[in-house]
């Protein structure tokens, strides 16, 4: 299988909503979300990942996203879908039916709430391996999945199924992080998961990031993880810094309810979310608001 390269900003896109009783999908603020992130430098998008609220959209809304995407970005710069969940057979059905037409690759956060051991994880990812026509993208985020996918487990999949070629990184241990860079095949990419880590992973040797703020502020994120990857990292860190406390700002009440409501602050896409999650607090808009006023963006 060809060697897909991932560095660089991958951004996590959201799912912009009306504020009608349905909570529709705002399609208007799709795109002008779209336009923002390729015109400020995002090298390729993730669809239908954690951050579009992907458990609450029907087969028909994702479906119809992802088509949305392909269309308005017109094969500008890559596209990777989102399947994951936590059941493997319901997976593998999922990954022979898809139509990849204009996909990438493949992005599958490891199973949440069952909790597998590695060899449970491990088995899982290679029957996933063994039925997606794409590139496979490895997610932990033991945050959300409540478990681990160790350095070893990442190393052993990396090493033997040939269509695995990246993992996105979120579970913030730099010892795990760096095992793995450490003992990866060569064309095996680490991609952090974590915004407020990835100056320091990139230091260590990652070589990009699938990011959620990446979206809110493209014109500050791309430039830091461009200067990174130029070994200019005094302006990285200058630009690192300048957005460490508005991306914290961004989780305070969840994700993406943050991200959310920085766009809204950018006049690109409502606040909307939909139910278990709730919009952002008056509080919590009008600090983003005031970080974005010391960034100059508006």
């Amino acid at each position: 299988m060809n060697k897909i390269d991932f560095s660089g900003v991958g951004v996590a896109l959201i799912t912009p909503f009306h504020r009608d009783a349905p909570k529709s999908i705002d399609y208007a603020g799709l795109e002008r979300l779209l336009e923002h992130c390729i015109s400020n430098g995002v090298n390729y998008f993730v669809v239908n990942g954690t951050t579009a609220e992907n458990p609450v959209l029907t087969q028909s809304e994702k479906r119809d996203v992802l088509q949305f995407v392909l269309k308005i970005n017109a094969n500008r710069i890559p596209v990777v879908f989102g399947i994951g969940g936590n059941n493997t057979s319901a997976l593998v059905e999922e990954l022979e039916a898809l139509d990849t037409s204009g996909i990438t690759a493949i992005l599958s956060a490891s199973p949440y709430y069952n909790k597998p051991s590695q060899e449970g994880i491990y088995q899982h990812y290679a029957a996933l391996s063994a039925a997606s026509p794409l590139p496979l993208i490895l997610y932990n985020v033991p945050g959300r999945t409540s478990s681990n996918i160790s350095a070893q487990t990442t190393i052993r999949l990396a090493k033997n199924f040939g269509n695995i070629v990246a993992i996105k990184e979120a579970s913030g241990n730099l010892d795990q992080i760096t095992e793995i860079l450490l003992e990866r095949p060569e064309d095996f990419q680490v991609l952090s998961g974590d915004d407020n880590l990835t100056l320091a992973m990139m230091a260590l040797g990652a070589e990009g990031v699938i990011s959620v703020s990446g979206q809110g502020v493209p014109e500050v994120f791309c430039a830091m993880v461009r200067h990174m990857s130029e070994g200019r990292w005094i302006q990285a860190r200058a630009a690192h810094l300048s957005i460490y406390d508005l991306t914290n700002q961004l989780f305070e009440e969840g994700n993406p309810v943050g991200i959310k409501a920085l766009l809204e602050a950018r006049g690109i896409a409502h606040a909307a979310v939909r139910l278990p999650l709730v919009e952002a607090s008056n509080d919590l808009k009008n600090t983003i608001t005031s970080s974005l006023a010391v960034l100059n963006l508006s």
